[in-house]
């Protein structure tokens, strides 16, 4: 796998002797150098679709190196254009400064003066050009559908979905907190023939016994103690379309038998009543735990699981599907932003590092308020990476700052092997030996 490209850099000057002279300085820095003899040639070619910097002289015949400059920013206000100031120049370049230039070299300058501040451009101009690539993915999967992510598992997971959206089966979705076990539900619904139904969702957890079973089988008038008239249960309420009962792992043994009831009959009898209603319904249970495994399903019957478990979907969490993170991000934080009526805040390195880097134990309700707080600029000291725990070792304190830096070369280079060697400096066999180290999954942080 190549690594990414080099960054073109536009040099604008009608002195032939420099532009040739700065082309063997930026090629031998790992730039792309472009070379114009004048302003007008520059405009010929570089449009709004240029993701390069540009650097060029003030003073030249035509168009100068100022209205250069300010016609390159009105096609593209982030664009880094470094001035190049003869002594006489530099009121000039001050102002240009002002008007938003990213930087000035004063003549005559060294070549390493010039690759330091073109490599400062660099790394900003490409911070935007993926924050840009970020936002045009996210409004593009948003429309594929609301389960975001180009990971192997959402893309099967996507495709299951529509493979039994019609199918009259009760589905199992495992899930851990946050990461989206009722949007799961609830695109099941919607592209299924059970859309025109109710969807009716209930968190079994959040309910005592007594009041779980009312709401979901429904009573008659006096059938217990402050039942003062009859109420339509929420299976009955949902025949027709779906029923998602989350946490489901927490529902009491005698809720789960009259549960299992109704999933074997499709026909539910409320509370104080001998007469029994038929329903046309599909459930979908979901679950933290794997019910799969008898240690983790514990007081939940048996019989159940293997009723529920005609189809089982596994969400990944978060940390399983790292390179979908920025995407999902860039998505929220614009919802974020037009809720609090804001906008769109450009990311920083620090904030980058932080979805690269964190566990993100919450999942994707973790990640849509991080979001939030980015929005509101409240965010900046929580997308500093974590320190080290407290009372750490030396050597433990280098070994989560040597962990640091690999994920921070990782992203940087986009899971690349062989850019990321190359920026460590460490032979390809250590490489995997820390990899495996530290956990670190090199896929996740593919482009």
């Amino acid at each position: 796998m190549n690594g990414p490209p080099p960054l073109p850099i536009a040099f604008v000057d009608d002195d032939k002797d420099l532009r040739e002279a700065n082309e063997q300085t930026l090629r031998l820095a790992g730039f792309e150098p472009l070379l114009f003899d004048s302003a007008v040639s520059a405009l010929q070619t570089l449009d709004e679709t240029f993701e390069g910097i540009v650097v060029t002289d003030l003073r030249m015949p035509g168009i100068d190196g100022m209205e250069l400059f300010r016609t390159l920013r009105g096609r593209d206000q982030d664009l880094p254009v470094i001035l190049i100031t003869g002594h006489g120049d530099i009121a000039t370049a001050v102002e240009a400064m002002r008007e938003g230039a990213y930087d000035f070299l004063a003549k005559p300058f060294a070549s390493d003066r010039l690759i330091q501040s073109v490599r400062r451009a660099a790394e900003k101009r490409r911070l935007v050009m993926e924050n840009r690539r970020l936002r045009v993915a996210a409004a593009a999967a948003q429309t594929t559908s609301p389960l975001m992510g180009e990971a192997p598992a959402m893309q099967r997971l996507r495709d299951t979905l529509k493979a039994i959206a019609d199918a009259n089966v009760d589905v199992l979705v495992i899930g851990e907190t946050g990461t989206g076990k009722e949007l799961v539900a609830d695109q099941l619904h919607r592209l299924g023939r059970r859309r025109s139904g109710h969807f009716v969702a209930l968190n079994c957890g959040a309910l005592p016994e007594t009041v779980l079973e009312s709401e979901l089988f429904g009573h008659e008038s006096g059938a217990f103690t402050g039942a003062l008239k009859k109420r339509v249960g929420l299976i009955e309420h949902s025949s027709g379309g779906t029923l998602f009962l989350d946490e489901i792992e927490s529902m009491s043994p005698g809720a789960q038998a009259r549960l299992l009831r109704v999933l074997e009959q499709r026909e539910v009898t409320p509370l104080g009543s001998n007469m029994a209603h038929s329903v046309d319904l599909r459930v979908v249970a979901a679950s933290k735990s794997d019910l799969g495994d008898p240690q983790h399903r514990l007081a939940f019957r048996e019989d159940l699981f293997h009723r529920l478990n005609v189809v089982t979907l596994r969400i990944p969490p978060l940390r399983e599907r790292r390179g979908d993170i920025p995407l999902l991000f860039t998505y929220f934080l614009g919802q974020a932003s037009r809720r609090f009526q804001r906008d769109v805040p450009a990311l920083s390195d620090a904030i980058h590092r932080h979805l690269a880097t964190h566990e993100w134990p919450g999942n994707v309700r973790e990640l849509v308020h991080f979001a939030e707080r980015v929005a509101l600029g409240l965010a900046e000291l929580d997308a500093l990476p974590a320190a080290s725990p407290a009372g750490a070792t030396l050597p433990e304190r280098l070994e989560t700052y040597e962990a640091q830096l690999i994920r921070d070369a990782l992203t940087h280079h986009k899971g690349d092997v062989r850019a990321t060697l190359q920026a460590l400096g460490i032979p390809r066999k250590t490489f995997y030996d820390k990899l495996q180290r530290y956990g670190i999954n090199r896929s996740s942080f593919e482009a």
